[in-house]
């Protein structure tokens, strides 16, 4: 099933810029592949594209096809785009990114990791762990990771990391030898329509794995552990599947000791020495340990020895500065568990400080389906700001608005303007608190800009002497 590299000749990427499809030209271009791609804007992932070799071009025009044989486009491509139009005309190859993917992990041992939280650090803890133990696998990350470097690369060996994304179910396009599920919960309902198409998308995916396969599924989450006991129950041992998390029958347990977490499993017990925040990570590692031991081979005390220097992903409880005793971080959580986990982190960090949340929801399906959890798990917070919905690939839906999110949350927590909420948060924070920019869209901007807030003449950052 599927399309072999070497079928693809030329190979042109639609919206080349996003981390998804540059991680997978990335690839491409270290495998030998002639690629080409283009954006809307000019990112700087472009640049670092043109300097391997890719040819570049910024904004949409049917000639950036040129002498493509293979065009590549995500789910957020529109069918008029003009490469797409072209593409079709000619009769090119058009693959979603997804199927580009599989066709560049076609013949490696694959990890594929999904869920609907936690898939991207997983993932890169799993890339991490390999390494760290000795192994050189190739993979492809859904974000950059500062620890590796990039967020796509070509290993040494046969092992292919990568990130499995179910928004739009084409994680069932990938052929994995070994996979995590960190989660299952209701989400992208704009694709799936119910939670239970949700569910049935994960028992599908896990039902891709060969007989000498191995499922790896959180027991601490109600979604993934349902999918591993049904696979379970229909094939008995084969593949294997097994359970982490902190439930006494996990087969690798984590343990949240006094002295750190540890893992232990059939194979013995080794330390966690976690350098990035919050249970949902030990949680992670835990996940990702399991595969790459257990199903990789790897060696168990040198894989989790090396996540000591991991310093996690990149919009993931990302720290981007302190001024006047005001630590600045940014998170991509865009789902009501995702934003619980970020503000747990916070907590964490910030102990006897405050934590403040300038909260930016992503699309408008998600806003109307989970407006009342997101107020819930904001709410956590000392202060919260909540920009307008970033609409990201979605038109506008009647009545929709932040509003749905802020009717639970006290008055004054809508910001009608960014600047104005930066204002309000940086006015606010004192010596130890934490600021927190939370959601999938541009908020992210918005970290450098609380920094200089916090510096100037409007913040009270600073100390009681004035230093």
């Amino acid at each position: 099933m599927g399309t072999a590299l070497a079928e693809l000749g030329r190979v042109h990427f639609v919206g080349v810029g996003g981390v998804g499809m540059s991680a997978v030209a990335r690839v491409m271009v270290a495998r030998g592949v002639v690629v080409s791609g283009s954006d809307a804007k000019d990112l700087p992932v472009m640049r670092d594209l043109a300097r391997l070799g890719a040819r570049i071009a910024v904004g949409y025009d049917a000639r950036n096809l040129v002498d493509a044989e293979t065009v590549v486009a995500g789910s957020a491509i529109r069918p008029e785009n003009p490469e797409l139009v072209e593409a079709r005309a000619r009769g090119l190859r058009v693959l979603h990114r997804s199927e580009a993917l599989a066709a560049a992990m076609a013949g490696s041992r694959v990890l594929a990791v999904a869920g609907t939280h936690g898939k991207t650090t997983t993932t890169s803890m799993a890339a991490w762990m390999l390494r760290g133990a000795g192994l050189d696998p190739s993979f492809a990350i859904g974000a950059n990771i500062p620890a590796l470097g990039v967020n796509a690369a070509h290993g040494a060996t046969d092992i292919f990391v990568a990130e499995a994304d179910e928004s739009d179910a084409s994680f069932l396009n990938y052929r994995p030898l070994v996979e995590v599920i960190t989660n299952v919960e209701a989400d992208h309902l704009d694709h799936y329509g119910t939670a239970e198409a949700v569910h049935a998308a994960f028992d599908e995916f896990a039902g891709l794995l060969p007989s000498e396969g191995l499922l790896v599924a959180c027991g601490d989450d109600a979604g993934a552990r349902g999918v591993a006991e049904r696979r379970r129950a229909a094939l008995g041992g084969r593949p294997r599947v097994l359970l982490y998390g902190t439930s006494a029958d996990a087969d690798v347990r984590l343990l949240l000791e006094p002295s750190g977490p540890s893992l232990e499993w059939e194979g013995g017990k080794v330390p966690l020495p976690l350098s990035v925040p919050g249970t949902h990570n030990a949680l992670n590692a835990a996940g990702a340990f399991a595969a790459v031991v257990v199903g990789l081979g790897a060696q168990p005390e040198a894989a989790a020895a090396s996540l000591a220097t991991f310093s996690g992903a990149a919009r993931r409880f990302e720290f981007k500065g302190e001024a006047r005793g005001v630590r600045v971080y940014d998170d991509y959580a865009h789902h009501p568990t995702e934003v619980r986990a970020a503000l747990e982190a916070a907590r964490g960090v910030a102990g006897e400080g405050r934590v403040h949340v300038l909260f930016q929801p992503h699309l408008f399906s998600r806003t109307r389906e989970f407006a009342g959890q997101f107020a819930a798990a904001l709410s956590a917070a000392d202060t919260v700001r909540v920009l307008d919905i970033y609409p990201a690939r979605e038109d506008p839906i009647p009545g929709v608005t932040s509003q749905l999110v802020t009717d639970g949350l006290p008055a004054g927590s809508y910001a009608p303007s960014a600047p104005q909420a930066v204002a309000e948060l940086a006015a606010l924070a004192v010596p130890g608190d934490i600021v927190l920019t939370v959601g999938a869209g541009d908020v992210t901007a918005l970290g450098p800009l609380l920094l200089e807030a916090l510096e100037g003449p409007g913040g009270r950052g600073e100390s009681d002497n004035g230093a």
